[in-house]
């Protein structure tokens, strides 16, 4: 039978914006399904996305090959997309990596130093006087060194990304329906996506609803995943924490442990006029099976138990903030069985499926949208891309 599109990807977030957009360059024919930000988040009871904010770090230095190729070959294209769009959405403002002096080969520092080494990238190590020197505005332990990505690092504005890659992506043809999906269905010959009581013919559907991936019917049987609670914290800066911070790089501070880290984004200046330092960390253990409780999650101002704990340690770390008023925000992190993305099809050769950040993907959501396309057109992933790390795992 005659379908309306090729291609349908279900999601316009990070990954399906970027997946569209390159489909666009590829195919005609495609379709972009997916719900706009709520305008009152309190008050919204359908589906979210994790990408409302307005900082997100970005950078290559990483322990692992496959996550700092994906985040090298997004950066690639960042200038190409800012200058086409006409929408500015990354800061080269540089990212920071302090913690205990690092190991060849051992920890993550240890490991991404060596693969930095192995990547070419610039990279300057900072013992423990230069690390003060160079970045007063912290207060580290002083055993501590530095590892300082100074160019192609810093952070992109994931709420801009999303509207330059949609608009790239309409400006190539593609359809773009502001609605949500409620069922995705393989009907034997082609994919019937239903989104706001109209339904959508396809030959091929892309999955790329992020944490939500396993709502809504819309994959054949569940991706193994766990979509995680996170709470941001933010403190709102007046002039005299600008003075103290306005030239502050993305920073990452480890522990210990490699996982007691906590990540602070540069001031920005939010949609409220207010201008914001961000950080976050990787500490709630709450995950969500259901599209209730990850609504009421995102409903919610996040834990503030969490939030306290993180204004703490920012505190400790950065003690000009002190008297700063501070408030929070919930976002998700969806993690996969694997700690790579999940790129391929579900058990119909019709239906893919786009999800997995693990909490690092906005950087690389350029390149997951290239691999989404590319499964799309060639129906696979070959070793350059990593297809055989990028497998779904199913439930």
């Amino acid at each position: 039978m005659a379908v309306d599109f090729k291609v349908i990807i279900v999601g316009c977030g990070m990954m399906g914006a970027a997946a569209a957009r390159h489909l666009s360059g590829m195919i005609d024919g495609v379709c972009v399904i997916g719900s706009s930000e709520p305008v009152e988040r309190k008050t919204h009871h359908g589906v979210f996305a994790s990408h409302y904010d307005e900082a997100r770090i970005t950078r290559t230095f990483d322990d692992n090959i496959v996550w700092g190729t994906f985040a090298a070959r997004s950066l690639d294209r960042y200038a190409e997309i800012e200058a086409k769009s006409g929408i500015s959405f990354y800061t080269e403002a540089g990212c920071l990596f302090a913690g205990p002096t690092a190991v060849p080969g051992q920890g993550y520092l240890g490991r991404a130093l060596e693969l930095s080494t192995r990547m070419s990238l610039d990279v300057e190590t900072l013992d423990a006087s230069a690390l003060r020197d160079r970045f007063p505005q912290f207060s580290l332990n002083p055993q501590f060194s530095g590892y300082y990505e100074k160019r192609r690092a810093g952070h992109v504005n994931p709420r801009a990304l999303v509207r330059a890659q949609t608009k790239l992506a309409v400006s190539g043809g593609v359809t773009l329906v502001d609605a949500t999906v409620t069922s995705v269905r393989d009907e034997g010959t082609h994919v019937a996506v239903t989104a706001a009581g109209q339904t959508y013919t396809a030959e091929k559907v892309l999955v790329a609803a992020g944490g939500f991936s396993n709502f809504n019917g819309l994959l054949p049987a569940p991706v193994d995943i766990r979509v995680a609670a996170r709470t941001v914290a933010f403190f709102e800066l007046g002039e005299r924490e600008m003075a103290l911070f306005g030239d502050m790089p993305s920073t990452i501070i480890f522990g210990d442990r490699d996982e007691d880290h906590v990540y602070i984004l540069p001031p920005v200046r939010y949609p409220d006029g207010k201008t914001y330092l961000k950080l976050g960390g990787d500490l709630e253990a709450r995950s969500f099976a259901t599209l209730e409780d990850a609504g009421q999650w995102f409903r919610s101002d996040g834990d503030l138990a969490e939030r306290d704990q993180l204004a703490a340690v920012a505190l400790q770390a950065m003690p000009g903030l002190s008297g700063c008023p501070v408030t929070s925000a919930p976002c998700v992190a969806t993690f996969t069985a694997t700690s790579y993305p999940y790129a391929g099809f579900t058990d119909s050769p019709r239906i893919a499926v786009l999800t997995g950040g693990n909490f690092v993907a906005a950087k690389s959501s350029d390149e997951l949208g290239r691999l989404g396309a590319v499964l799309m057109t060639q129906g696979w992933l070959g070793e350059e891309d990593f297809g055989r790390e990028l497998t779904p795992v199913f439930l």
